[in-house]
């Protein structure tokens, strides 16, 4: 029997990939573990591996394709015995002719596992209802995108009166956003369910809406149309739902940073070479990493994450580091393990490496996946002080900004020191503004006292 080819999931926040090269063509023979394409997710290029054997019949989505939905079919396989003709012209007039490849639906099950993620979890409950809404109307499945199906469901639209404009005739979200609300009556039973997700989804207009609200302010000819990609919209998505569902409040310190400077440069220029260069090279970054992550040792209560109806308290200080992919395309934030086990020059090396991959988008999904909180330093571009949003399922971010000369007052009188500002927003439904003022103040101990990290 005939395998069909899923598009995978390959990150929590995945709801469509871009298919960028297939690495076997039509007729090839694959076997389970061979790469056979490559999918930019909205965090990276990553090579998909085959999990059956057989003879790939019929690429049904070609290399190059844009926003293919989680779970499409990409491709049939044909098995040993099968004739590789027939499973080709069966496939390329409907996708998953077949019901029998309904199996299919537990392949798709790994997409499940990030269920804590907001996007896949509507890909999980809806193929279900959608096909058995369709076939109720017209004896025949109805193919669609889960954001089509999901869409579906809160516009009350039913799938089997939506003229699909995608490959093969797939309904797509752009399909069921064009139908007019209510269609065919549906089952009781997926009434209720609508209004627990409806209200803020249904309330908030179309993209294509805001785009054209936003049109209407300029003249034709005087702007570029920039499509948004994969990373940015998952951005956009995560902090719109961060703005609006974690309440924040931020507290800000002012940091002395001379000892840590003088400590940096003696330590610097006492680097072994390895291969004619230092062994390491510190940053203020590196401390602030360091510092970061013994301070939630010292207040192990605020090294929390929420869960929903419970927290998840974590033993080790995992600290995420905010990197920019060129070009303002977005941002990736890696993550040092274990951080305060490391030394400053472990951690200098781990989060060079991290960078040049992440801006080339060549991490791994358990490189930026997790962490106990995240760091995001805009001191290099000169900013003084700023706050930066919490991205779930952290209860905290630390926002540092530059390191510059000012006037202070120490014992009563007026001297000039090297001060960095830094803020932390705190998820209030973690922690109390007690705990998130320990926790920046031992930070700021460790910070002013650099020697600590040493030892």
């Amino acid at each position: 029997m005939s395998v069909e080819i899923l598009m995978p999931a390959l990150s929590p926040t995945m709801e469509k990939g871009n298919l960028a090269k297939w690495l076997k063509k039509e007729g090839d023979k694959v076997a389970p573990g061979d790469v056979i394409a490559e999918i930019e997710t909205d965090k990276a290029t990553m090579e998909v591996e085959a999990i059956d054997e057989g003879t790939l019949a019929k690429i049904l989505v070609p290399e190059g394709t844009a926003d293919v939905p989680v779970n499409q079919i990409i491709a049939v396989l044909a098995t040993d015995g099968e004739d590789v003709k027939a499973v080709a012209s069966g496939s390329s007039a409907a996708p998953a002719k077949a019901e029998a490849p309904k199996a299919e639906a537990p392949k798709a099950e790994p997409a499940k596992a990030p269920e804590p993620a907001s996007a896949p979890a509507p890909v999980a409950v809806a193929p279900a209802p959608a096909p058995a809404a369709a076939a109720s109307a017209h004896g025949e499945r109805v193919f669609s995108s889960p954001l089509a199906r999901r869409l579906a469901r809160e516009k009350g639209v039913d799938l089997a009166s939506v003229k699909g404009s995608g490959p093969h005739g797939r309904v797509v979200a752009a399909d069921v956003e064009a139908a007019p609300a209510g269609g065919a009556a549906k089952a009781p039973a997926a009434v209720p369910a609508a209004p627990a997700a409806a209200p803020a989804s249904v309330a908030a207009p179309s993209a294509s809406a805001v785009l054209e609200q936003a049109k209407a302010f300029y003249e034709p000819g005087t702007y570029e149309e920039v499509p948004l990609d994969g990373m940015r919209r998952v951005i956009a998505q995560r902090m719109t739902e961060a703005r609006q569902t974690v309440p924040t409040f931020y507290l800000t310190v002012d940091c002395d940073v001379d000892a840590l400077l003088k400590l940096r440069e003696e330590l610097n220029k006492s680097a072994p070479e390895k291969d004619g260069k230092p062994a390491y090279k510190l940053s203020v970054n590196d401390f602030v990493i360091k510092a970061y992550a013994l301070a939630f040792q010292q207040v192990p209560d605020a090294n929390m994450v929420w869960g929903g109806d419970r927290y998840l308290k974590l033993k080790h200080s995992d600290i995420g580091v905010a990197v920019a992919i060129d070009g303002g395309k977005g941002l990736l934030t890696p993550i040092i393990r274990k951080a305060e086990t490391k030394t400053l020059s472990a951690i200098s090396n781990e989060t060079r490496d991290f960078a040049a991959r992440a801006r080339n988008k060549k991490l791994m999904p358990h490189e930026y996946q997790g962490g106990s909180s995240a760091i995001s330093n805009l001191g290099m571009f000169g900013i003084k002080d700023f706050t930066a949003i919490i991205n779930p399922p952290h209860a905290t971010i630390l926002a540092v900004g530059t390191s510059e000369q000012r006037a202070v007052v120490k014992k009563g009188e007026l001297a000039v020191a090297t001060v960095m500002t830094v803020t932390i927003s705190c998820d209030h439904r973690v922690m109390d503004g007690a705990m998130g003022a320990q926790l920046i103040g031992a930070f700021k101990a460790i910070i002013e006292k650099p020697m600590s990290m040493l030892v």
